[in-house]
């Protein structure tokens, strides 16, 4: 009986998620597609570093969502292509908090909640919205907090044009043990190298998440 009430708990958390997704989708597909990217990229992390699939596949799900709180974001914000002011900035780092919150009042597992939260700490201490540092930082939002970055840096956005893989990595490298857990980046960094195609197209069409999201590959 506590067996089936797990997987019905965790069958519905699944359905809070993808809802969640969802709402992103509809609300900013950029941001979406970002995320899609990010929740693939994580999950291969995650299995290169020794988590189990479904550890993996769970990561890759929190990351879908990661951005949860950007749909509180106003537009002329989230799409400037100019740099934010420090009020737009201070209204910008809020988003960790915002998605966090939104997924606490829907009672998620803290798994779920952690890389939202934290995706944006970095390991020295210098980022939000805790300023936590080093191992106090989860694994989980440590393998999002590179993998987010790699997607931006590779990605067409509004206040950027994007990288080829060597030169994002060359930036990673250069926020070793600064920005990112030095250990974690280093294990990005080589499945990068061995994998060949690893950057994934920037511009998927949206029949693709559709499906996605209605057989629950996350």
């Amino acid at each position: 009986m506590e067996d089936v009430t797990k997987f019905d708990r965790e069958q519905e958390t699944r359905r809070v998620l993808l809802s969640f997704a969802k709402s992103i989708q509809e609300r900013d597909l950029v941001t979406y597609e970002h995320s899609r990217r990010v929740a693939t990229y994580s999950q291969r992390l995650a299995r290169y570093i020794g988590w189990s699939r479904q550890q993996a596949r769970d990561l890759a799900l929190a990351a879908l969502i990661h951005d949860l709180g950007k749909t509180w974001i106003a537009n002329d914000i989230l799409n400037k292509a100019a740099a934010l002011s420090e009020e737009e900035r201070r209204k910008m780092q809020r988003h960790p908090v915002i998605g966090a919150r939104i997924l606490i009042g829907c009672d998620v597992h803290p798994f779920y909640v952690q890389p939202v939260l934290y995706h944006h700490e970095a390991w020295d201490g210098h980022g939000y919205p805790l300023g936590l540092r080093g191992e106090q930082i989860p694994l989980s939002a440590r393998i999002l907090t590179v993998v987010d970055v790699y997607d931006a840096l590779t990605s067409q956005r509004p206040y950027n044009v994007p990288l080829s893989k060597e030169e994002a990595c060359k930036r990673l490298q250069e926020g070793s043990a600064r920005s990112f857990d030095p250990i974690t980046l280093h294990a990005f960094l080589h499945l990068i190298k061995i994998t060949p195609k690893f950057t994934l197209s920037t511009t998927p069409s949206s029949a693709l998440y559709d499906r996605d999201l209605k057989s629950h590959r996350f």
